[in-house]
């Protein structure tokens, strides 16, 4: 009975303790809002981070102070959990994450909460429904247009291989699923050769896994046995593309990729890539962080937003809407 009593005691404390941290936060109008990526050095997670700077100098008058920080490689799970657990110590005011894996991160983000600090997930979903709002892509839509664009190239049947990114990674997986899915239900001519191999975290590592995806179905005179290659995220579509243009098969085999870079946009404008998925990074982060400053002025938020995708192609890069998709203006925000 006595240990009962002191439980409670203490959870009476512990309450009250969140709420005065709450307080504390509201009467000097302070938030500090944590921004984790899942790394830091693709262009789509520099524009994750513009996005989450502009939000900040909108909201300077609400006191609101943005701090990013993230581990360096997207397979680095142990880091972002050490980053999360960092930032709950620190008692920030919330969290915007983008979990490198749908179930690892789920025990940080209940120790966040469970602290009194609300999290938004951006980019790639969690196995969980401990946040305020969950803002990105559809990717399954995302990967169905992927799926289309490839299909209406092939002329509607054809040979294909899928490169996929890395397991845990809900937001590619979901975009893998929806490319898959899309033929299968509309493109019956079309055969997919190979789906089950990894191109991992990094280019180097989607650069070997290209080549060893490639190498078995080349013929004796160096043409490949397949008409067309997709590819979920930006290090795996660099990774395929760069295996293409090292063997000479960039431009002699169709080709969708997902997100954007200098290097992919290079590309696409000489016809070795027929199609990029993009998002648009920097709104994402943006609304990550807006959505949390709304949620910490007691704003009701939505629980799922779409951040929207488009389809880039040789055709249409350079209007205006593709254009600002292609080449994101992340630099004017993160003065580089």
């Amino acid at each position: 009975m006595k240990r009962a009593l002191a439980v409670a005691v203490l959870a009476v404390v512990w309450a009250f303790a969140v709420i005065g941290c709450r307080q504390k936060v509201e009467s000097t109008g302070k938030r500090r809002i944590a921004v984790i990526p899942k790394g830091t050095t693709h262009i789509f997670w520099k524009s994750i981070h513009a996005g989450a700077v502009k939000a900040e100098q909108e909201s300077k008058d609400l006191g609101v102070q943005v701090i990013w920080k993230g581990p360096l490689k997207e397979d680095d799970r142990e880091s972002q959990i050490r980053v999360m657990e960092g930032f709950i110590t620190g008692r920030v005011s919330g969290i915007v994450l983008a979990p490198l894996d749908d179930e690892a991160l789920r025990g940080s983000v209940r120790d966040a909460v469970s602290s009194g600090i609300p999290v938004a997930i951006i980019d790639s979903d969690l196995k969980s429904q401990d946040y305020v709002s969950f803002v990105a892509t559809d990717n399954y839509l995302g990967g169905r247009k992927g799926g289309k664009r490839l299909a209406e190239v092939l002329g509607g049947k054809g040979r294909v291989v899928m490169l996929r990114y890395q397991v845990g990674s809900a937001s590619t997986v979901n975009r893998e699923q929806g490319f898959l899915d899309v033929l299968k239900e509309e493109y019956p001519q079309i055969e997919v050769v190979s789906a089950n191999q990894y191109g991992g975290a990094t280019t180097e590592s989607a650069y070997k896994a290209g080549e060893n995806l490639l190498a078995p179905l080349r013929t004796p005179d160096g043409r490949l046995t397949i008409d067309g290659i997709f590819c979920p995220n930006e290090s795996t579509t660099f990774g395929m593309l760069r295996a293409l243009q090292d063997s000479g098969l960039a431009g002699k085999v169709k080709y969708v990729g997902f997100d954007s870079s200098e290097n992919l946009v290079e590309a696409l404008r000489k016809g070795h890539i027929n199609g990029l998925v993009l998002q648009d990074p920097i709104n994402m982060g943006y609304l990550g962080v807006k959505t949390m400053v709304e949620h910490l002025q007691g704003k009701k938020v939505e629980k799922r937003i779409d951040t929207g995708s488009e389809v880039a192609t040789p055709e249409n890069m350079n209007e205006p809407r593709m254009k600002s998709l292609l080449e994101p203006d992340f630099k004017k925000w993160l003065n580089e």
